[in-house]
């Protein structure tokens, strides 16, 4: 056989053996997350992919981090399959397609991170340290793009990984999700920078990852004892109906569901704020007095309900429905409201209806309208509350009102539809992350579970997991001052790697003038 064709197959073994490492370094990367945590795996995970993506073309490294990215969303996200079998008669069908779809579409991030690294590092010599940084870099790139393109899909951010450990976690407070995603996959890939290196070179870099996560630890331990604001001395209940999905929005269990609502609200206990899931009230409770009365028997002595409902307004172009939460005192009359601005495609709207031919997952009238975008409420003898609804607690910097600072978040949400996979507790850890980064409490009131009061270092602090009956009673948090994320937002990640760049260019400038200088001493000594 010719030699040409020899090198022919070696480079394609070669490339399907890289692909290969890939895709298990992906799928890794699924028990770096909650409900696993496995800290360990993700220097495995992110240094297997920096090693495999070694002397590879632009071409061949999109390649390869294509593979990782299916690996990663193909185990991370197939719980979103479970929502087709919800009316599997209608869309069963298109569960393993859709999911597996989305995981190739999702994989392209990841692929652009590979193959930019890729490029650059070919490009120009680099040393061990900022070959990790520009990884680190084109890394963060594609996470941000992930969480931007086409409204975007941040979920399992690989900062995510902290989640579970609170020193860690902190971190965000000062860069964000996408900043900790950075810090946590530069540390990650020294060792499998210095598994390429030698010498002194390959001790320097071993002690910069233990560095890494020594300093990273440090800061979060200063902020957990550093002390918040006052308790708002507020006391909260937070209703879990446990209703599934395939029987909520069926007409005759409409009066079940609301009953079950009402006992558990109604349930010996002391209370300022009553918590109702997204869509708790499965009709139209604006247009609906006989059962805004029975909520208002609830709300003795000056009580206040937040809950999700549905709505529509009448508008020249046909009627207009909205995903909301609504604010009801002791009258049965609405205080206040909040639509969802950041909607689900093809749960709560089809993209490019008029081209494609795709019918909504949920049950509906029409597509659901995006509200204007956060809002702060102000509610009688309440705190001042920012609400998100289930998907929007996953978008850093984009749940509360910049101008009009709450002091806690309110997250209605339904995570009936993914059963007792993974899924609830990933979207869980979007919600502490989000508590982290604005110093805010946030209280998550689910329909099936996780509903969960956590506190502004993302701690839980009561829990009711998922497909329980019942009720949390707790009191309101504290919040503590803005943090630096919460006043400049995604700046402060542009500030990080800006920083981090300047140090490690200044570092290798020194370093490389020390070697010529000694260079140069020999030869004239």
């Amino acid at each position: 056989m010719k030699p040409e064709i020899l090198n022919r197959i070696a480079l394609r073994h070669r490339l399907l053996s890289r692909m290969t490492l890939g895709f298990v370094a992906g799928a890794l990367t699924v028990l770096t997350f909650p409900p696993f945590s496995l800290l360990l795996l993700v220097p495995v995970a992110y240094s297997a992919l920096f090693v495999g993506l070694r002397d590879l073309s632009f071409g061949r490294a999109f390649l390869v981090g294509w593979a990782f990215g299916l690996g990663q969303f193909g185990f991370g996200i197939w719980w979103i399959a479970e929502s087709f079998y919800v009316e599997a008669e209608r869309f069963g069908t298109m569960a393993i397609p859709a999911v597996a779809g989305l995981s190739a579409g999702l994989a392209i991030f990841p692929a652009i991170a590979a193959a930019l690294f890729a490029e650059i590092a070919r490009r120009g010599a680099m040393g061990s340290l900022l070959a990790c940084l520009l990884f680190a870099t084109s890394w963060t790139v594609a996470e941000w793009l992930r969480g931007h393109v086409l409204t975007g899909f941040p979920w399992n951010l690989a900062g995510y990984a902290l989640v579970d450990y609170a020193a860690l976690r902190q971190t965000a407070a000062w860069v964000g999700s996408y900043g900790l995603s950075f810090l946590t996959v530069f540390v990650a890939v020294l060792p499998g920078a210095a598994a390429m290196a030698s010498g002194r070179q390959r001790l320097t870099v071993s002690l910069m990852a233990l560095a890494g996560i020594a300093t990273m630890w440090a800061v979060g331990t200063l902020r957990l004892q550093s002390d918040a604001q006052q308790p708002p001395g507020v006391d909260l209940r937070i209703v879990q109906g446990n209703i599934p999905q395939e029987e909520k929005w069926a007409p005759e269990n409409r009066e079940a569901t609301f009953a079950r609502y009402l006992e558990l609200s109604t349930r010996r206990g002391d209370f300022d704020v009553l918590l109702w899931p997204e869509t708790a009230f499965p009709d139209f409770l604006d247009e609906d007095t006989e059962a805004r009365d029975r909520i208002a028997a609830a709300l003795t002595d000056g009580r206040v309900l937040l809950t999700g409902v549905p709505d529509r307004v009448p508008s020249e172009d046909g009627t207009r429905y909205f995903n909301t939460v609504q604010a009801f005192d002791e009258t049965g009359e609405i205080l206040t409201g909040y639509a969802k601005h950041h909607l689900v495609p093809f749960g709560e709207y089809v993209p490019f209806r008029g081209w494609l031919p795709i019918e909504r997952l949920t049950a509906g009238l029409g597509d659901f309208t995006p509200g204007p975008g956060p809002r702060t409420l102000a509610l009688p003898g309440v705190p001042l509350v920012a609400v998100a609804i289930c998907y929007e607690i996953i978008f850093p910097s984009h749940v509360v009102d910049d101008l009009f600072r709450p002091d806690w978040i309110f997250n209605a949400t339904n995570d009936a539809w993914f059963g007792t996979s993974i899924g609830p507790e990933q979207h869980l850890a979007s919600a502490r992350m989000r508590a982290v980064e604005e110093g805010l409490p946030v209280i998550r009131a689910a329909n099936t579970g996780i509903s969960v009061v956590i506190d502004a270092n993302g701690e839980i602090v009561a829990r009711l997991d998922t497909g329980e009956t019942g009720i949390i009673n707790a009191s309101l948090p504290s919040a503590r001052p803005p943090t630096l994320y919460a006043s400049f937002g995604d700046w402060m990640l542009l500030a990080l790697i800006l920083a981090s760049w300047s140090w490690a260019m200044a570092a290798n400038a020194t370093a490389r003038y020390r070697h010529m200088r000694k260079t140069v001493m020999q030869r004239c000594g």
